[in-house]
């Protein structure tokens, strides 16, 4: 699992920084999560080819979160793209997307399938046989979802020298590998994990972006290898943070302890600071294993 953050920082684009968007790649499968201004320079600086991206997720209608997303659907088609493009985000992402298509006469040149969200309770909505992707409700000025990235558990590995030691035929191979015990022709039943060997542990990953200190989301994030959250302020401007609806570095923290994180990522830090590291400083304060997003930063896992 790779993590590439295009941009993390809240409100406008500056010289050095960018507003939120990130690529996960997953199973691999290339999943495009929020899409502010610069995303498709941001992709290019990054390596990231724009082909191998077939979904996009938006967390919510406001500009730093969505403002690249017609320049990145219009230049799809300008490099001749065919595959179909699926595009998830709150009610009303279709009408903006296709006003301005239509206002431009930009007509892709792929087919472009909108999953337009309302529900204010987590459901899954993108799933196939190696991921599944579900909402994380969050609490923001405007509807917003986070969204929950999890890996289904591959099949289980075939144990060569124990099938062959049962003398199993090969025909049972991909049984044995679904899990099934297997009946020997005298009657014996052969236990699946004495043919087998357990698959690579499966990894989740949840992005948390924009939202008040939020305890509601802590069942659906439980146990989650990474989790991305937004730290806008630092504690020193937390009543900013709660008039704004935004979250503070310890804050963050706070989630992830209390929802049994294994790795918490910072991000959408405000430009009202020189720097970002004192956002990890005082995560650290409240959990261990912090990391700071930054643009052009990658994190694989």
């Amino acid at each position: 699992m790779k993590l590439t953050i295009l941009g993390c920082y809240a409100a406008t684009p500056r010289t050095l920084t960018n507003p939120t968007s990130q690529v996960l790649e997953i199973k691999n499968r290339l999943f495009l999560i929020d899409c502010g201004e610069g995303t498709q320079v941001q992709l290019r600086k990054n390596k990231i080819k724009f082909s191998k991206i077939n979904h996009i997720f938006i967390s919510h209608l406001h500009g730093d979160h969505l403002y690249g997303l017609i320049g990145t659907i219009s230049t799809f088609s300008l490099l001749g793209r065919t595959t179909d493009l699926h595009i998830y985000g709150p009610k009303g992402i279709k009408e903006l997307i296709l006003l301005q298509l239509r206002l431009t006469e930009s007509w892709t040149t792929y087919s472009l399938f909108f999953h337009e969200l309302e529900s204010k309770e987590s459901e899954v909505i993108f799933e196939d046989k190696k991921v599944i992707v579900k909402t994380i409700p969050l609490k923001h000025r405007v509807y917003t979802n986070g969204f929950l990235f999890q890996e289904k558990p591959d099949e289980r590995k075939l144990d060569i020298e124990a099938v062959q030691h049962y003398d199993i035929h090969v025909a049972y191979y991909q049984k044995i590998k679904n899990g099934s015990d297997i009946t020997l022709d005298d009657g014996t039943v052969v236990e699946n994990k004495k043919l087998t060997f357990d698959p690579p542990p499966t990894k989740s990953y949840a992005f948390c972006s924009d939202t008040v200190y939020n305890e509601e989301i802590i069942p659906i994030i439980q146990n989650t290898d990474i989790l991305y959250h937004e730290s806008t302020f630092l504690e020193s401007e937390a009543r900013l943070a709660e008039k704004t609806l935004h979250s503070t570095a310890k804050e963050a923290a706070n989630i992830a302890l209390k929802a049994n994180i294994k790795q918490l990522i910072l991000g959408h830090y405000s430009t009202r600071y020189d720097g970002i590291e004192r956002f990890k400083e005082e995560a650290e304060t409240v959990f261990p294993n912090v990391l700071l997003g930054d643009d052009g930063r990658s994190f694989e896992f």
